[in-house]
């Protein structure tokens, strides 16, 4: 019996389960019950030196693979892939070379004294080691075209073989419209992975993002760090980027505009109404860009757990987690990036739950799908939509693991995001069956539901949203918070590792909650849906 639940044995968790949603009773006979001696013991292996981080293209990415698809096998899943545990995911490592580069900002003729890392970064979007360029430069605000808003910063004009400049984030509220774009909340419009597909839509040549700290959320060394020197990830199958990928200074923007004729704050202003139109700079990029181009296999792990039910078994119920993290990076006494919260967490409650799934199964088959890559930008996940191992309009709903609790247990639990759809009011049920409740939503000022795995699938059509820890912990909340707070010291750096004295209780818990919520899901008479006019449901019903 877990310690988390020493109220709760697994049958009395499922008979809470059905009264508090009674499709559920029609398929539930029992609910498994995740252990905490295995989630431990593969979370110290994970973020253990053995696996040296885990890293994207790195020898401990490949191993990490190899112990997962031995464990899932051992477990009792199912090949997720015809007879293969891994499904391939090609991904390009791409590394500018600035010294070998000559590209530059020109305007009125002139060329403009900026230099890369300080005042600009710029990569290749599309994999590719050289590119000549000669391209005007076109301001389109925020690059956005939202038919439900009533948005279109392009106005039909013809952007093809021009270099966008756009402000990052969305439009920002106003008294009289106070939630356009979601209010505070950032919508999915605003991050740049969005501006970056929105260009190669418009047949662009490339992008230049303009960064500050507030629309941004992060200062310029964060983008330095990430472009300068160091390989970036994307994937190599699948519709390539555009030629060129940036970022600039504001700085550099306004001394840019200055140049080119333009005044970046009135451009700025205007872009924050409807009637905005692309405005022309006076200026170009031009030169040749280069860079070291590698390709990499990587791979996703998946096993299935089959249904029960004769019809229901052809749809699926996914669980998901990243396994990979930032590897071995510089020099120094420390070089690993165990990242043992970020993510060895999920990835092994993933082990711990699939070994109690197949242990009692449900109508719908269910899937545990570890993804690669995510720490490059969800490309696992990405690459997996694309080419799905089980077809979308079968697949039920995500639930995504990303950065488990490790500090102990709530009466709360996060599952911002799921309001978006059907697995809200499921989610609410199976924390009632628990003794938890729903945490409060807060606004998603830094757009935290386009950032994790689940996003992929949302995209694709299909409800998903990432199970997070709660805030209310059980014991001692104000030494709970505190030490919760502290791992931010910890985030994306090499002190992310596993510490034995950690109450995994919560973790546990965690993993509990997901699949008691995805067996709710797999054993309930029909799909969850969106709610209506989500834009991600439309996608789903448009199939």
């Amino acid at each position: 019996m877990q310690k988390m639940f020493p109220s709760l044995a697994a049958g009395a968790i499922a008979a809470s389960l059905a009264l508090a949603f009674p499709a559920y009773a029609a398929g539930a006979k029992s609910v498994p019950v995740v252990q905490e001696a295995p989630l431990r013991a593969h979370l110290a292996f994970l973020a253990s030196d053995l696996l040296e981080g885990r890293g994207t293209g790195q020898r401990g990415g490949d191993l990490t693979v190899a112990y997962l698809e031995n464990q899932a096998l051992a477990v009792g899943l199912k090949p997720g892939n015809g007879n293969s545990f891994r499904q391939l995911v090609k991904i390009a490592g791409v590394k500018t070379q600035p010294e070998a580069s000559n590209l530059h900002l020109e305007a009125n003729g002139a060329t403009l004294p900026f230099s890369f890392g300080k005042d600009w970064v710029f990569a290749p979007g599309d994999a590719k080691a050289e590119h000549t360029l000669n391209a005007d430069l076109v301001f389109v605000g925020y690059g956005i075209s939202a038919s439900e808003e009533g948005w279109d910063d392009f106005k039909g004009q013809n952007l093809e073989g021009k270099v966008l400049v756009m402000m990052v984030n969305d439009p920002q509220p106003t008294a009289e419209q106070p939630n356009r774009f979601g209010g505070k909340a950032l919508t999915y419009y605003g991050r740049w992975t969005y501006k970056f597909e929105e260009a190669k839509r418009r047949g662009a040549a490339g992008v230049l993002l303009i960064h500050t700290d507030a629309s941004a959320s992060y200062g310029w060394s964060v983008i330095q760090n990430s472009w300068s020197g160091v390989e970036r990830f994307q994937l190599a199958q699948g519709t390539p980027g555009t030629q060129l990928q940036g970022w600039m200074t504001e700085d550099t923007a306004r001394s840019l505009f200055k140049s080119g004729g333009q005044d970046l704050d009135a451009l700025r202003a205007a872009a924050e109404r409807k009637d905005f139109k692309p405005v022309a700079l006076q200026a170009k990029l031009a030169g040749a860009m280069k860079a070291e181009v590698r390709h990499v296999e990587q791979f996703n792990v998946a096993g299935v757990v089959p249904g029960t039910d004769p019809k229901l078994k052809d749809e699926v119920v996914i669980y998901s987690a990243h396994w990979d993290h930032l590897g071995k990076q510089g020099t120094g006494a420390d070089t690993i990036y165990n990242g043992a919260v970020d993510n060895a967490s999920g990835t092994a409650a993933l082990l711990a739950m699939a070994a109690e799934a197949v242990k009692s199964p449900a109508k719908r088959s269910q899937m545990f799908l570890w993804v690669a890559a995510e720490e490059q930008g969800l490309l696992g996940s990405a690459a997996y939509a694309s080419a799905p191992l089980w077809a979308l309009d079968k697949t039920a709903a995500n639930l995504n693991l990303d950065s488990l609790n490790w500090v102990g247990t709530t009466k709360d639990i996060g599952t911002q995001g799921s309001e978006r759809t059907e697995l809200g009011k499921m989610a609410e049920a199976t924390a009632k069956a628990m003794g938890m409740q729903i945490a409060k939503a807060e606004p998603d000022l830094a757009g935290g539901y386009f950032r994790s795995d689940h996003f992929s699938f949302a995209k694709a059509g299909v409800p998903a949203f990432s199970i997070e820890a709660g805030r209310e912990f059980s014991k001692d909340p104000e030494g709970a918070a505190l030490k919760r707070k502290a791992y931010g010291k910890s985030y994306h750096q090499v002190s992310d590792e596993y510490d034995p004295s950690w109450d995994l209780s919560g973790m546990t818990q965690q993993a509990q909650f997901t699949l008691n919520l995805g067996r709710m899901v797999a054993d309930s008479p029909k799909m969850p849906t969106w709610k209506a006019g989500d834009a991600f449901g439309k996608v789903r019903n448009a199939k």
